[in-house]
């Protein structure tokens, strides 16, 4: 079953100040990596649709959703909130980098797919339900979360976070939710700073020192996230990806390499594979859905992403 890449042109037309490191090339650079590495010809392609109002409304508060739009400029950039711009083409590009991640689940819910990469921005997993931050303005994974439970009814939904920024807006959004078990790994302390010391048990939070290496990394993953994963069994895995962890990122002082998003993909998609040796269908993970968070050295983006998607394909 061939891997699914998402994107959208509007993702590009998302401008920021000039200098930003959350820029348009970084798509390009995952795109080229791509192309170089052969990878390309080896997955599918889909373009992403615009998520609805309805999806959206799932994570995101009415009057948030408006103040967006009222805020939209029809020239230039303008600030919207503390690392958060708006240009003429900001939001449709949110909104086909939102519905990129829903489209994700619903082709893995038809069998078309079972690893999806959608490489989208803006990315996401910073934006609360009423208040964009760190440059994001809709929380992609949570909508392809709640699009996953409320619209295909599932009852188990895993989210794992790798970037290293902790992903306060998708556990904002899950605190209250035992459906979906959350495991983030993160710098700590560090951006954003929200609260991530939580005794709740489908949080899995593991912050990192700065001075973190490879090893620490996979020792923490596997001592922390694998566990957690295999006794919540997901039915379906969605991936925020940030590779600005990444030794050469200086968003970051963290040391991961390429390796490493190898490695820790690998063992996500273990998941998938390990849990159709059951016998119970409603036991198995039905495939994983990843989409674009962090990752700001273009070099090691396109590398690093091309890395995790080899692995969640397989090949």
């Amino acid at each position: 079953m061939l891997a699914t890449i998402i994107s959208h042109p509007s993702c590009h037309q998302h401008r920021m100040p000039e200098g930003h490191p959350e820029c348009p090339e970084r798509l390009d650079a995952i795109n080229n990596r791509l192309l170089t590495s052969g990878v390309d010809g080896l997955v599918m392609h889909r373009q992403a649709p615009a998520v609805t109002r309805e999806q959206l409304l799932r994570v995101h508060e009415a009057d948030y959703l408006d103040s967006l739009e009222q805020a939209s400029p029809s020239e230039g950039i303008v600030a919207f909130d503390t690392d958060v711009y708006l240009s003429p083409g900001t939001l449709e590009a949110a909104r086909h980098a939102a519905g990129a991640a829903a489209h994700g689940v619903d082709l893995v819910m038809a069998g078309e797919t079972d690893a999806v990469f959608c490489n989208v921005r803006p990315p996401g997993h910073h934006a609360e339900p009423d208040r964009a931050m760190g440059f994001c303005l809709y929380n992609n994974v949570a909508i392809a979360a709640t699009h996953a439970l409320e619209h295909h009814g599932l009852e188990r939904v895993a989210i794992v976070d790798f970037d290293v920024h902790h992903g306060n807006g998708t556990q904002t959004m899950f605190y209250d939710e035992p459906r979906v078990l959350f495991c983030s790994s993160f710098q700590h302390p560090f951006y954003p700073g929200t609260p991530v010391d939580v005794n709740v048990e489908h949080i899995v939070n593991v912050p990192l020192p700065a001075t973190c290496t490879s090893d620490e990394f996979r020792a923490a993953i596997s001592e922390r996230w694998l566990p957690a994963l295999a006794e919540f069994k997901p039915q379906l895995l969605l991936i925020s990806a940030g590779f600005d962890a990444h030794e050469e990122d200086d968003m970051s002082s963290i040391g991961l390499t390429d390796r490493d998003y190898q490695w820790v993909s690998e063992q996500l998609r273990t998941l998938v594979d390990d849990s159709r040796e059951g016998a119970d269908a409603s036991q198995h993970c039905r495939g994983i859905v990843s989409t674009l968070e962090g990752g700001y050295n273009l070099s090691a983006l396109g590398r690093s992403a091309v890395a995790h998607i080899k692995a969640l394909a397989k090949l």
